[in-house]
């Protein structure tokens, strides 16, 4: 049972020009990990196993350094259910 959402707004301190292909990165790694997400225009709300996603905001912190990045700026949200969470019963009623 899923019992964790999980929000990331990572913010890589890099050359603005740059700033937009280190985070299309991090969301391509989100997108092969299998977990359910929704990029939004100020974070990234993941679906999935605490320890999972946390893995993930490991991997996204390595990316940003990886890429040349000397210092990240993140902000992490986390609702954590042990009888399950979901995206969907947050936002169902705000759908088209």
């Amino acid at each position: 049972m899923v019992n964790c959402n999980l929000s990331m707004q990572i913010i890589p301190l890099i050359d603005e020009k740059n700033l937009y292909s280190v985070v299309d990165r991090i969301i391509d790694m989100i997108a092969a990990s299998g977990v359910k997400f929704i990029v939004g225009p100020m974070e990234t709300t993941m679906e999935g196993e605490l320890e999972l996603l946390l893995q993930i905001v490991k991997e996204a912190q390595d990316i940003c350094t990886e890429a040349g990045v000397n210092r990240v700026l993140s902000v992490i949200k986390i609702d954590y259910s042990p009888g399950g969470v979901s995206i969907d019963e947050k936002i169902a009623k705000y759908k088209d």
